[in-house]
Order: C-alpha cells, then structure tokens, then sequence
C-alpha cells in the first residue's frame, strides 16, 4: 500500500480502550530515523499501512509501540533504551535486534519467500526452499527475531502492568506463541494486513515452517485478518496442517488447541475521509496539483496507478494492458495518457530489483512505440512523493489497480475519496477492497491482460451518468467504515476479551 493517509491530531469519535497502556508489536515503527550531516537525529515517517493505522491508533489509545530498528540510527536509539514520544500518552520503543537475524528474518525469508507464497506469486519463489540459505534464515533469523521481539514484550508487559498486546502482520507469525506460554493473562491479539491464500498455495513451503506459523498464529486469543476470505483460507490451513492438534469450527471462525481457544475474523482496514481530504489542502498539495493539471491538460483522458514498485502489484501486466488498448482501438492513441507514481520497494532483494527493471523497459518500450513529437503515453514518476502521488489521485478518468492479490488495497479506498472527476475504479477481484467496493468498481481478474484492457476501453468510454452513480457508491461504502471503525472493533474485541478474563480469574477465586 503506497499512499497512506496521515490521520488527524484526533479522531473523529471516541473509541472503546482497553485497560491500562496497550502494547503493539510490529517489524516496523511509525518513522525511521538517520543522522544528518552534523551528526543530528533525524526522523522521517515510514512508509506502509502498518505505521499510519498504528500512528493513528496512537491519537486513539495510550500505547507502547515495540518495534526493530529500521536504520543504524534507529538501532542506536534501541541500544540506548530511548522511548521516542508519540502523541502525548504513547511512546514508541525500537527493540535491539541483532543485525544479521534481522537481515536474515526480512530480506530473505520474510520478503520475498513468505510475501511471495501469500500473494500467489509462488513462480517467483525461484530459491530453494530445502536448502540451507533459507533454512538458515527460518532458524537464525525469523525464528531468532521472533523471539527477541516476544522478549521485548514481555518485559514491557511486566513494566507497564499491561493486560493487552497486539501485534501486526507476517513478520511476527511466531512470537504470540512464546507470549501466551510465559504470559498466559496477557489478551492477545494480532492483525494480519496481507492475504491468507488458500492450502494449496503453503506447498511452495516445507509443512514444518507452515505448521509452526499456524502454531504462532494460535498462540493469540484473536485473530483477525482483512477479508472473510482469508479467514476461511486461515481455518482450512490449520485443518490441513495441524490436523489433530486443532478443533476447527468454521461456522463460529473458532480453532480450540491445547485446551485454548482462537477466534478468527475479519476486519477490513480502511482511510480517514475527513484527514485525507484535510491534507489535500495544504500549499505544498496544492502546488503538486497544479503541476500535475499541466498533464492531465495535454490529454482528453488520464489514467492513473498509485502502487510500490513490487511484483504483487503486477505494475507490468498493467502497462501491457494499456499498450494492449493503444494497439486495439487506434482512436485512443494521443488522447489518453497514463500516469504511474511508482515508490522504490526493498531494492536490496534481487527479486524486486529485476522487478524494477523489467518495468522500466516496458515503459521505454511504450513510449517509443505509441510516443509522438507532442505526445508521451505513458510517464512514470518513479519516487516517494506523497503529495504528489495523491494529487494524481485527484485528477484521473480511470485508476487501475490490478494486483495479483493484496491485503487490502488502500489506494481503491483514497483514489475514490479525493477524485474530483467521476473516475472509474478498475480493480482487480483479488484484491481485499474489491469485497467491499464492487458495486461500484469494474473488476478484472488478476493477471488477464485482455480483460484489463477491456475494462480500461469500457472505464473510458463510460457514460458519465454512470461514472457518476459509480463513484458515489464507492464514496459512500469507504464512508461507512473508515480507519477509526476497523481501530475501534480491534480494541472493542480486546476489552470484552479482558473483560471475560477478568471475571472468569474473579469466579475461579470466588
């Protein structure tokens, strides 16, 4: 997810908090820090949905943030034991990860091989997975971070005198586990922000790691992921993989072990409407909009994508399915653009480096096929500019979102909410927000760069009577469940949940 909202000073409602400070747990904080020329610490937000839905959680309950270090300033800062002020109650705490562990954990295991297997792009999984260079990085650096970081919250837990925990995404699938062992009073609760794919697709894994990742996942007392798809996909993986460890109830989302129980649900992640929009107010948005309005001049219709550069994003089946549409209906050719505000992703993995590269080709190829004197068809701003990237939003007739598969997909939720034109959404059905922003969008499904092409030619040509109802449907569907909606069911979930802890400890005593 690329452009992410910053959320308001506060929220729009209230929400239900959990008792005491809570703790999050992530791979990454809300901002990575570097050291200036003069030898200063500098602070930048990190990109990603997991630190601006964390940062607004902030705005909206005390917390404890635990994070590993994403820079050597960062590691300096966890070395030190420095708490860095988030907001006014809550800090944020860089745990001292050991740099090779960590290395090991998310260059190599984390990502590509486990972000790989769950977006359905196994064929990329070119490593082998039986070798040593993996199994290494399971066992000295995926396993080791876990444990570091399950340490680190655990001393938290006994510091603070905290009953709650959440903990986020596919970078900590083991450390719930090592929690509930040593903690067994702490609620547990983790989010995981990118899809669960069907059984079939953990094959591209040894069973052992994939048993162990459902092990972790069941170390929680909840469970929630963005779609009831992933859930369901979720239930049958513990079947399957644990087989008689597990009772898995799949009408009630409830997988019962070792006499504890997990509940498994869905809870989309979503935008701030009114902060989104806020933002677009600024001088510095304004002065990218009208830059950007000299494009959208020079053509009668404008494309626009907004994705990281990664392979999940299939940004290349995209571009060939706009030159599929310039091929196939000529009419096109000189009247509409396509602009692509692409942010560099994890160029030190080979895998999203060769990524990289075969899109720039594909652009290069466009451009000198289609590209006239007066004409360019396809432009690619290729850094992380924010601003810029949601003035575009504001500007397309068509915003093409075509993953191979997504957690969630915020971009279909801020292109809709900041468009000022009726634009089409034309996105892919294996995407997470398709499940709520399809009575309203064009779906396609992923990796058919025909029917991509197809529904770009139909988005162009639509009536504006139904552009019009389309983009109102989409408006009022984000509308209705936004970032302070998805926070406040996660911490409404964990304060029942300590709740009914608490009275069952209080009837055990009585």
């Amino acid at each position: 997810m690329l452009a992410q909202i910053q959320p308001a000073p506060s929220p729009a409602r209230p929400v239900t908090e959990p008792s005491r400070r809570l703790i999050v747990a992530s791979n990454r904080g809300p901002f990575v820090h570097s050291f200036s020329d003069s030898g200063r610490i500098v602070r930048t937000a990190a990109a990603g949905g997991v630190g601006t839905a964390l940062t607004a959680a902030s705005h909206m309950a005390p917390l404890v943030w635990l994070a590993a270090p994403a820079s050597d300033a960062d590691r300096m800062l966890a070395i030190a034991d420095r708490a860095v002020p988030l907001g006014e109650a809550s800090v944020v705490r860089f745990v001292e990860v050991p740099e090779e562990a960590q290395r090991l954990s998310y260059e190599v295991f984390a990502n590509p091989v486990l972000w790989f297997a769950q977006h359905g792009l196994t064929s990329l999984l070119e490593r082998d997975l039986l070798g040593p260079e993996v199994w290494r990085a399971w066992e000295h650096g995926y396993r080791r971070v876990n444990q570091v970081l399950a340490a680190a919250i655990i001393r938290q837990v006994d510091e603070e005198g905290s009953d709650s925990v959440m903990l986020h995404d596919y970078h900590l699938y083991l450390a719930s586990r090592t929690v509930k062992a040593l903690r067994p009073a702490v609620t547990l609760q983790q989010f995981v922000h990118i899809p669960w794919p069907a059984p079939h697709a953990w094959e591209a894994l040894p069973p052992k790691m994939v048993s162990a990742m459902c092990r972790g996942l069941l170390g929680n007392d909840s469970l929630a992921f963005q779609t009831e798809e992933s859930v369901e996909h979720f239930l049958a993986t513990c079947s399957i993989y644990l087989r008689d460890e597990v009772d898995v109830k799949a009408a009630s989302g409830e997988v019962k072990r070792n006499g504890r129980t997990t509940t498994v649900w869905s809870n989309p992640i979503s935008v701030e409407v009114r902060a989104l929009r806020e933002e677009m107010e600024s001088s510095e948005a304004a002065r990218y909009r009208a830059l950007l309005e000299v494009e959208r001049a020079s053509c009668e219709r404008l494309i626009v994508r907004v994705d990281r550069l990664d392979p999940s994003k299939d940004i290349a089946g995209g571009f060939r399915a706009y030159e599929r549409l310039l091929e196939g209906r000529p009419e096109w050719r000189g009247k509409v653009r396509f602009l692509a505000f692409l942010v560099p992703s994890r160029t030190s993995i080979p895998e999203y480096a060769s990524y990289a590269r075969e899109v720039m080709s594909l652009v290069e190829r466009i451009n000198r096929r289609f590209g006239t004197p007066g004409w360019q068809p396809l432009r690619v701003f290729h850094e992380h500019n924010r601003l810029q990237a949601l003035a575009g939003l504001e500007l397309y007739d068509v915003l093409l979102v075509n993953s191979v598969a997504d957690g969630m997909n915020l971009v279909a939720k801020e292109g809709p909410v900041l468009n000022q034109r009726d634009g089409v959404l034309v996105l892919s059905t294996s995407a997470g927000s398709y499940a709520e922003l399809r009575r309203g969008a064009v779906g396609v499904p992923p990796g058919d760069e025909a029917a991509t092409s197809a529904a770009l030619d139909l988005a162009l040509r639509m009536p504006a009577g139904e552009r019009r109802a389309r983009a109102e449907e989409l408006r009022a569907c984000i509308e209705r469940h936004q970032l302070a909606d998805w926070l406040r069911l996660l911490l409404k979930d964990m304060t029942i949940r300590g709740y009914v802890r608490e009275l069952s400890r209080a009837g055990s005593h009585g």
